[in-house]
């Protein structure tokens, strides 16, 4: 698969010096940081910039803009010797058939630094993509800024890039931010500067700044992976997705892509689908145990209810509590959130409460609608979590709910306890709370097990058996619990057999996309 950007035909006639002239431009941009730097980077184990567009786009399909942009050098008379690109590689290309904009480091040259780089040029993509309403991808590969750029400019300039478009395109299209090497200062704030990022393990690293500015501040020896490396990011949840290799990576960006619209003024694809929306799995009616210390898995029951193959993950290896997904419903996008008790039981952590505002922030902009599997046992508790500011957490986790506008729906599968449970979905104002519950749920402003405790106190400690006086306690309290009472005073909106959450879901997921297709001229707008 090649990228085709250079002109085929044979240089002749009344202007032949000039095309002459042209294919040699042409050819120093391929040429990028010439043979032995090639060499070099491919004995690393990682494709070059050029063979990363080829991986990602359509063949045939990149169309490069910008490709005689450099610093050229000429004979004493002025004619054309060659030219050194710069190391930002543009254009658009097709990914699965749809259009999409690129920003390509090219490493080969400067490291990807700035002292290799023309910012008009990759700035000049990035209006474009907002400008003309298509997704973003931004391959990153850059080393950040470099002393050497003093000497070029012959002073020094205030950090800014004043027509750079970057939150008006995070609020118009999809961008992604792919990290495929050491990617510093600027570098990282491109691949945090989007909807979804991905980190090559093992390969990249994403950071403020790299292990000499480190060990100049503070006289810390630590190396880069420590810093920015996958390892680093799985803490501080900046970065959405790890990946194997560079193919997994760009495998994951098109993947990512399918489920979004080209932009916020049109809507996300619908793909056929040959699954019947009345499958109903049998295994489901005991997907949860009735044992209630015992765990269950759910990714495993997500890809029960969803279309098959449908579910890509994002942001797994943080804030585990929940789980963040997008799938597909009858072949309708779809927004997904689920708790996973395997993690904390499930609890609203920081991390888990971030996870969540994002991706709610995500589905809203780009009017996906959004299923939410509920067993939330409340906010993490102990130092640790108020110390971190979890309940700040929730309350923009309830700020983004309320901002939402994706059709919502509810599945209560087990928990639903305190302000964390209420957190479940939008409500209020012109809000349906639209809610089913399995058999298996629960709910109120506290667990049993713990209210008991806090209760009965005294009456447990005094009894001549605390123990059987605590289980007695909280087996009456339990006897009250059953989902059925809350859906006989309509707290609920029904309580469903677990077999037939995919065929209510397919059901609803039809009036839900003619509410998107219905929104789409208020998003057009800029409303939120």
């Amino acid at each position: 698969m090649t990228v085709r950007h250079d002109c085929p035909l044979a240089p002749n006639g009344e202007w032949v010096s000039e095309l002459t002239e042209l294919q040699q431009r042409r050819a120093s941009a391929l040429a990028m940081g010439g043979p032995d730097a090639l060499e070099r980077f491919r004995a690393s184990g990682r494709m070059n910039a050029r063979e990363r567009i080829a991986a990602l786009a359509d063949e045939g399909s990149f169309q490069e803009m910008g490709t005689l942009a450099g610093k050229s050098q000429y004979d004493a008379d002025g004619r054309y010797l060659r030219t050194d690109p710069t190391n930002a590689i543009i254009g658009t290309a097709r990914v699965d058939g749809r259009k999409v904009a690129l920003h390509v480091d090219d490493f080969t040259i400067k490291a990807g630094s700035s002292e290799g780089t023309i910012a008009d040029k990759w700035i000049y993509i990035e209006r474009l993509a907002y400008q003309l309403r298509m997704p973003l991808v931004r391959l990153v590969d850059s080393a950040g800024g470099s002393v050497k750029l003093l000497m070029q400019i012959g002073g020094t300039k205030i950090p800014e890039y004043t027509t750079w478009p970057t939150q008006e395109l995070l609020q118009t299209v999809p961008v992604v931010g792919v990290a495929l090497g050491a990617c510093v200062g600027q570098g990282a704030i491109k691949v945090l500067s989007s909807h979804f990022s991905v980190l090559v393990r093992e390969q990249a690293q994403v950071m403020a700044a790299g292990p000499h500015v480190v060990r100049q501040a503070y006289g810390v020896e630590v190396d880069k992976n420590a810093l920015g490396g996958w390892q680093a990011q799985r803490k501080s949840a900046l970065v959405h997705n790890e990946a194997e290799d560079e193919t997994d990576a760009l495998a994951q960006v098109r993947r990512f892509l399918s489920y979004l619209p080209r932009s916020v003024h049109e809507l996300a694809p619908i793909v056929a689908c040959d699954d019947d929306p009345n499958r109903a799995d049998d295994w489901l009616k005991d997907a949860i145990p009735r044992d209630r210390r015992k765990i269950y898995d759910p990714r495993k029951l997500l890809a029960s209810v969803f279309d098959r193959n449908s579910l890509f993950e994002i942001g797994r290896w943080q804030g585990g509590s929940i789980l963040t997904l997008l799938g597909r419903l009858n072949g309708v996008p779809i927004g997904v959130l689920a708790n996973d008790p395997k993690v904390q039981g499930g609890a609203m952590t920081l991390a888990a409460a971030w996870k969540m505002e994002r991706h709610t922030r995500l589905c809203s902009q780009f009017g996906l609608p959004v299923v939410n599997f509920v067993d939330q046992p409340g906010n993490a508790t102990g130092l640790e979590a108020e110390l971190s500011g979890t309940l700040l957490g929730a309350v923009r986790v309830g700020e983004a709910l309320a901002a939402c506008r994706s059709p919502w729906v509810s599945i209560l599968i087990r928990r639903c306890f305190g302000m964390a449970g209420a957190l479940h979905g939008p409500k209020g104002g012109n809000r349906l709370n639209h809610r089913f519950a399995w058999p298996s749920a629960r709910w109120g402003s506290i667990p049993i097990e713990g209210g008991v405790m806090a209760a009965h106190r005294a009456e447990i400690e005094t009894a001549s058996d605390p123990a059987a006086k605590r289980a007695e306690l909280e087996a009456h309290y339990l006897g009250v619990t059953s989902p059925f009472r809350t859906a006989e005073k309509f707290g609920v909106l029904d309580i469903i057999d677990p077999r037939e959450t995919r065929r209510v879901l397919c059901d609803w997921v039809e009036d839900a996309w003619a509410v998107v297709q219905g929104d789409l001229p208020r998003r057009q707008l800029g409303h939120d």
